[in-house]
């Protein structure tokens, strides 16, 4: 079966984008940034096209397409972090400049859409204590970033 690699679609601002990406998940690098031909169109002789780069070790291209296409949440990267420092950090660096949301979700400043994810979250939200579940789902529904003591005493009941 051929790979499947994420496109992001920006306006401008791919490198910017890809660089930050870069900064922010481990195992990653830009591979190849791709500029406009002489004959592309005028005024972008040597513009940044698309730049190729790996995040976590996951292929993706970000493209500078042009305004006429934006990011909605309908899609959105999630990241499963190991612990409440992977947490914080991931929230920290993507919510700069970006928005915070709801349960979890935020969008970043290019308006790209991510869910940063606690390991321990699918325990109590899917865990076999069906009271407890349904408490950590009402705790998490109040958060913006989740924070896994606070999911795990809503389950346990404390």
């Amino acid at each position: 079966m051929p790979n499947t690699n994420p496109c992001l679609w920006f306006d401008g601002t791919a490198e910017e984008a890809a660089n930050l990406y870069v900064s922010v998940f481990p195992n990653s690098s830009i591979d190849e940034v791709v500029r406009t031909p002489g004959d592309y169109h005028a005024g972008t002789t040597g513009s940044v096209l698309a730049v190729r780069f790996t995040l976590n070790g996951a292929p993706f291209l970000a493209l500078n397409g042009g305004p006429m296409y934006q990011f909605t949440p309908a899609v959105s990267f999630q990241i499963d972090c190991a612990d409440q420092a992977e947490v914080d950090h991931f929230w920290e660096a993507l919510t700069k400049g970006g928005e915070p949301g709801q349960c979890g979700w935020l969008k970043d400043r290019f308006g790209l859409s991510w869910q940063v994810n606690p390991r321990e979250m699918n325990q109590y939200l899917g865990g076999a204590d069906g009271a407890g579940a349904a408490r950590a789902q009402q705790a998490m529904m109040k958060m913006g970033k989740l924070i896994v003591e606070d999911l795990r005493r809503a389950y346990e009941g404390e």
